[in-house]
């Protein structure tokens, strides 16, 4: 398996733990269904970015449900959050975004989907703690331009379509200065009720 994920952990870091830079996401610890449907929509076009296109051209199903069954068994550390150097306000306003949501808009919470602690959903949805600012406001503004997608009803990309630019600043700005609680760990399947159907957590 080593020699498998050599090419993972090139980008992403030593069992995943992301990439020195930011840019390269942590894979440890995050839920299997989610990077093994991560790695198919790399694969078959539905997430555009052509280094992983190109790595996966080929690879069976197979192969890279053991790969995402790798990483989501492996659990480091996270390190310590870098506070954003961002207005009070504009913190708060992620918060609020990020546990209550807003109605009048549509906007349902992150921690509807999320888990109650954003350490994600089983069997699909990721945790959003840990993460690099720009890394977060990037994935977003890629649902909202339509460079991520997944498995229909895409309700990431619903709701990426009801946020402005200051709200997704103040969302990755809030949720990157999170610190992450052991054990963080994804609620159980079944536990809550999405407040939307979500494509994404419906495959197996």
């Amino acid at each position: 398996m080593q020699a498998r994920v050599a090419a993972c952990t090139a980008c992403h870091g030593e069992q995943g733990k992301a990439g020195a830079d930011g840019y390269y996401p942590r894979l440890a610890g995050k839920p299997s269904d989610y990077l093994y449907h991560q790695l198919l929509n790399f694969r078959d076009g539905l997430r555009l970015y052509r280094p992983m296109t190109h790595l996966l051209a080929g690879l069976p199903d197979d192969y890279l449900r053991e790969i995402a069954a790798y990483f989501a068994d492996q659990h480091v550390p996270y390190p310590p959050p870098v506070r954003a150097a961002v207005s009070p306000d504009m913190l708060e306003h992620g918060r609020v975004l990020a546990m209550q949501g807003d109605p009048a808009r549509g906007l349902p919470a992150c921690v509807a989907c999320h888990g109650t602690a954003l350490s994600g959903h089983s069997p699909a949805i990721p945790g959003l703690l840990g993460l690099p600012r720009d890394y977060i406001g990037a994935q977003i503004g890629g649902w909202k331009n339509g460079l991520r997608r997944a498995a229909a009803p895409d309700c990431m990309a619903d709701v990426a379509q009801k946020l402005t630019p200051e709200d997704i600043g103040a969302l990755s700005a809030w949720l990157s200065s999170r610190p992450v609680v052991e054990p963080y760990q994804p609620d159980p399947a079944g536990e809550t009720t999405l407040p939307a159907e979500c494509g994404s957590q419906a495959q197996r």
